[in-house]
């Protein structure tokens, strides 16, 4: 069901290899048919074998860019990724205010594959205080979730325990994502009417850069396209393993996923 006229916007940073980040969630939102757009919180200087340093962008010009947009081609959905300083939450809390956007996708973009903090130790309590109460649904993996509500997950009962944690700060939906533990690729769904298990195989590819990335900016081209959260979860949750089942080497390092597989 492409619509190009339905508009989706990405609120992150800019990837310079262009695998993750802002050009991850274009590409998505292209291959999903909506139209993107974006708003660069910082750019990165990384390639597939790491990200090597981070400048962000002010907030003015933050501020600036979501209100240009809102105010001319106002998005069906908003997907946020990286925002790395309490400043730039708090900017983009109190702009988004103003126009209360119906879907609002947050993934906790704190650290890169490679291990590089790609959100700043003081920010984490803007993140949990501001940012994640607004949120229509949130998509933590398992490590990110520890970081939220500071326990230890290890299995599917530790990620439904967390999932409940985090649905008390006021958003609608999380979306645990079990990737990082052992077995099959296992998510859950939780809402306060909700819980729903997604099971998907595990496949054995190196190249998975910008799949966080992927999956969030899918669920919101989904929900913008009038698909109701599960259905945007389930049809997203098939699109990622798709892009990861056709991934590619790239550079020397981890490779990205295929966005465009279906072309």
């Amino acid at each position: 069901m492409r619509n190009y006229k339905i508009p989706t916007l990405t609120i992150a940073g800019s990837d310079s290899s262009g695998g993750a980040g802002i050009q991850a969630d274009i590409k998505t939102f292209s291959a999903l048919g909506t139209y993107g757009m974006s708003v660069i919180t910082a750019i990165t200087a990384q390639n597939t074998q790491g990200v090597f340093l981070v400048e962000e962008l002010s907030n003015e010009i933050i501020k600036k860019q979501i209100e240009v947009i809102f105010d001319d081609i106002p998005p069906k959905a908003v997907k946020i990724g990286m925002v790395s300083s309490p400043q730039i939450i708090k900017e983009i809390v109190d702009t988004l205010k103003k126009y209360n956007p119906k879907y609002l996708v947050v993934d906790p973009v704190m650290i890169s594959k490679s291990g590089y903090s790609l959100l700043k130790p003081e920010a984490k309590m803007n993140l949990i205080k501001y940012l994640i109460p607004m949120a229509y649904i949130l998509t933590p993996n398992t490590l990110e979730a520890e970081e939220i509500t500071g326990m230890h997950i290890d299995n599917l009962n530790d990620m439904k325990i967390a999932g409940q944690k985090i649905l008390e700060l006021g958003l609608k939906y999380v979306l645990m994502k079990g990737g990082h533990l052992k077995g099959d690729a296992v998510d859950v769904l939780i809402g306060k009417d909700t819980f729903e298990i997604y099971k998907q195989e595990r496949l054995d590819k190196k190249n998975t850069h910008g799949t966080g990335c992927t999956l969030s900016s899918a669920i919101t081209a989904h929900l913008a396209l009038g698909y109701s959260v599960e259905k945007a979860i389930d049809l997203s949750k098939k699109y990622i393993t798709e892009t990861i089942r056709n991934s590619f080497d790239m550079g020397k390092g981890v490779g990205p996923v295929n966005h465009f597989y279906s072309f």
